[in-house]
């Protein structure tokens, strides 16, 4: 790997201040166990939304501004394509999105040979509300599981925690619709990421597909959710990203998360 990319390193964790299209070609092949990606929802199209009681503009940022399909798709394809070379044969990738760009990436998931596990459905119980109130309110998220296709008709191995899943839903299989609050205010000590995840999301994907110091990749870091909840598992991690200042924050959190005083 090129050091010239390094923002954070220790012996179970790297950051790195890059564009994932670049970098990820500088990976080991069929080094990686899982990857989560939070890819852009390409929804910032001037709208509104609420939060906290306030009418707010839905723009993420540049990165987020809306695509057409076609262009969704070859974004989709390409970003994909390079996870796939790292990722091992039986490992599996998780990528969440909504409705603004989960079909574009269901597609080029199958363009470029894998094969849907599970489609979750991240059920959020205090949604923003539906302020143009021309249609229903939005409240769920999805995220895709995937494996890699092999072989023509054929399915590659990978890790399922079955035993502890259910274990974790008292005793009974654990289904495919999740109810899970969003990102806690002690999550965004640090600063927030327009796109946060909650860490109880993390950990239950990161419980159920992978096991102890096995390597998981983002290649869309924000602010370092997988990665805090990694380390936490005693897992390692790579995040990469982009925007300085996002990374600055997970340096942050991931520092707290090893037991070191963090100033705000």
């Amino acid at each position: 790997m090129n050091n010239k990319y390094c923002f954070y390193s220790d012996e179970n964790c790297q950051l790195y201040l890059a564009d994932s299209f670049s970098l990820l070609g500088e990976l080991e092949e069929k080094s990686i166990d899982m990857i989560f990606a939070d890819p852009p929802y390409f929804l910032s199209n001037g709208g509104i939304s609420c939060h906290s009681g306030k009418q707010v503009c839905v723009n993420k940022g540049d990165w987020d501004t809306t695509l057409s399909i076609d262009k969704k798709i070859e974004f989709n394809r390409k970003w994909i394509s390079l996870c796939k070379k790292v990722l091992k044969d039986d490992g599996t990738i998780w990528i969440s999105g909504t409705f603004h760009n989960i079909y574009s990436i269901g597609v080029a998931l199958e363009l470029e040979g894998f094969s849907i596990i599970n489609n979750i459905t991240w059920l959020k119980p205090n949604p923003a509300p539906n302020l143009a109130c021309r249609c229903f309110t939005n409240s769920t998220e999805t995220i895709l599981w995937a494996r890699k296709q092999l072989k023509p008709n054929k399915k590659g191995k990978h890790t399922f925690n079955y035993s502890l899943m259910k274990n974790m839903n008292e005793g009974k299989q654990m289904k495919d619709v999740w109810m899970l609050n969003g990102p806690s205010k002690a999550e965004k000590e640090f600063g927030k990421h327009p796109t946060q995840k909650p860490e109880a999301l993390l950990e239950r994907i990161i419980l159920s597909s992978t096991n102890e110091k096995d390597l998981i990749l983002d290649p869309f870091n924000g602010s370092g959710t997988t990665g805090v909840v990694a380390l936490k598992l005693k897992r390692r991690y790579i995040g990469i990203d982009n925007h300085k200042e996002y990374l600055e924050i997970s340096k942050k959190r991931i520092l707290k998360q090893g037991g070191i005083q963090i100033d705000n």
